[in-house]
């Protein structure tokens, strides 16, 4: 058996994949997102506290991750925080005060904006907080990181 496919075989092992739709945000402004799960990687990106990612796969002391465009990266993973956030995605999205598209908004986000997660729905709205302390409904179509 050659090195490579016995490293191979051993990263398997040692990989614990993610179930669909774990999503986690960023724990710490200015984290570092690397190609690979190394400090001495090339560094892809860095990220800003509640960036959402979708947790793909677990080595070590690693997490390989999605984010909202789709790229992936490798992030350490005590970067990582349990609190659930949503980046919204449209240009800008209503936040309403219940979840109805007739109702008054309380505020609005744009592109970008992360929201923390209070209450998942089950329908097309999901509860968010944004950092200012205001809460209310957003549609799912409209975020990302669900």
């Amino acid at each position: 058996m050659s090195l490579r496919r016995l490293l191979f075989a051993l990263l398997l092992l040692v990989a614990s994949a993610a179930p669909a739709g774990e999503f986690r945000s960023i724990a710490q402004n200015a984290t570092p997102m690397y190609d690979a799960p190394s400090a001495m990687a090339n560094k892809l990106f860095v990220a800003s506290r509640f960036y959402p990612v979708e947790v793909i796969v677990q080595v070590d002391n690693w997490t390989k991750v999605r984010d909202v465009a789709g790229d992936l990266a490798w992030v350490e993973k005590k970067m990582l925080s349990e609190t659930r956030t949503a980046v919204v995605t449209t240009t800008l999205a209503d936040v309403r005060q219940v979840a109805d598209d007739g109702a008054p908004v309380v505020f609005q986000a744009r592109r970008g904006v992360a929201l923390e997660i209070v209450e998942l729905g089950t329908g097309p709205w999901v509860k968010v907080q944004h950092r200012d302390g205001q809460t209310g409904f957003v549609r799912v179509n409209q975020v990302w990181g669900l």
